[in-house]
């Protein structure tokens, strides 16, 4: 498994139009066959801090996503609707194996 953690801060005003188009990108995303899990994560304490945790079954996946229309569409979108540039790190799984991954 491939890990990708993507942390998203958004302009206060933009919070609810982010939340809609991630949210129809993620529906998109768990739909592709490399895909295990395409989390999105709000923080409580500010609302305006996402994480995207993403979990792809190879490396190559991720690269083979951001080809789709539906992360297209998103990363046009949401573009403007950025407080500063998301950042991501890229992580391994311990536990639970690829099993676990369903």
């Amino acid at each position: 498994m491939f890990i990708v953690h993507v942390f998203v801060h958004v302009k206060p005003d933009r919070i609810e139009d982010f939340k809609g188009a991630t949210l129809i990108n993620a529906s998109n995303s768990v739909l592709e066959p490399g895909v295990a899990r395409f989390d999105v994560i709000q923080h409580i304490e500010d609302p305006a801090r996402f994480i995207l945790v993403e979990v792809y079954r190879t490396p190559e996946d991720p690269a083979r996503h951001k080809e789709t229309m539906h992360y297209q569409m998103w990363r046009d979108t949401v573009e403007d609707m950025m407080a500063e540039p998301r950042t991501s790190i890229k992580l391994t799984n311990l536990f639970p194996d690829e099993k676990g991954w369903g």
